[in-house]
C-alpha cells in the first residue's frame, strides 16, 4: 500500500468508487472490516436500528484518525501481513447468494431483478432472464452497486446492470 507521503491531501479527499467516501474513508472503513469482530458489528448495527449509512457513519468516525497519516498507520496496525486482494471463489459465492437473496444494505437483489446471473469462475447461479455473466467478485461488485465491476461482466444482462447503477 501507498505511503502517505506518496498521496496528496487532494487525492487523500478525492472521491472513491464508494460514492459516498473519500479514499481516507474507505481505508477508516477497511479499517473497521479488518478490526470489528461479529458481536461487535451485531451490536453496533442494532444501535443504528439497522440503519448501515449511520452504523457505516459511526464507525468511520472510530477508525478514522486526525489526518490520513493516523487513518494509514490504524489501518496498517489492524491488518495482519498482506492483504489479499482477490478472496476465494467460495467466500464471494457465499456473498453472492446473499445478496441476491435479499436487499439488506444494498440494493443488491433489486440490482439483479429478472436477469440469469451466471459465475464464469464459480458455481453460483441465479435467476431467469438475459444473460449476466463474469466472475463471482465483479458480480458481487455489480450487485453492491459499484459501476466498474460491469468492465468485467458480459452478455444483454450487463447493459441491463450498468442502466440500473447509473440511474440509481
Amino acid at each position: 500500500m501507498a505511503s502517505t507521503s506518496e498521496l496528496s491531501e487532494a487525492q487523500w479527499a478525492k472521491a472513491s468508487l464508494c460514492e459516498r467516501w473519500t479514499v481516507e474513508e474507505v481505508v477508516a472503513h477497511l479499517t473497521a472490516g479488518a478490526g470489528t469482530r461479529v458481536w461487535r458489528w451485531l451490536l453496533s448495527m442494532l444501535a443504528a436500528r439497522f440503519d448501515p449509512d449511520l452504523h457505516n457513519d459511526r464507525r468511520l468516525a472510530h477508525h478514522r484518525g486526525a489526518t490520513p497519516e493516523e487513518t494509514l498507520r490504524r489501518f496498517r496496525e489492524v491488518v495482519a501481513g498482506p492483504l489479499v486482494r482477490t478472496p476465494p471463489v467460495a467466500t464471494t459465492t457465499a456473498v453472492a447468494r446473499f445478496f441476491a437473496g435479499r436487499d439488506v444494505t444494498v440494493a443488491s437483489n433489486t440490482a439483479i431483478a429478472g436477469l440469469r446471473v451466471e459465475a464464469t469462475d464459480g458455481p453460483f447461479t441465479t435467476g431467469s432472464g438475459d444473460l449476466l455473466r463474469g466472475p463471482t467478485l465483479s458480480l458481487v461488485m455489480g450487485m453492491a452497486g459499484r459501476a466498474a465491476a460491469c468492465e468485467d461482466l458480459e452478455g444483454d444482462g450487463a447493459a441491463v446492470l450498468r442502466a440500473r447503477l447509473r440511474s440509481g
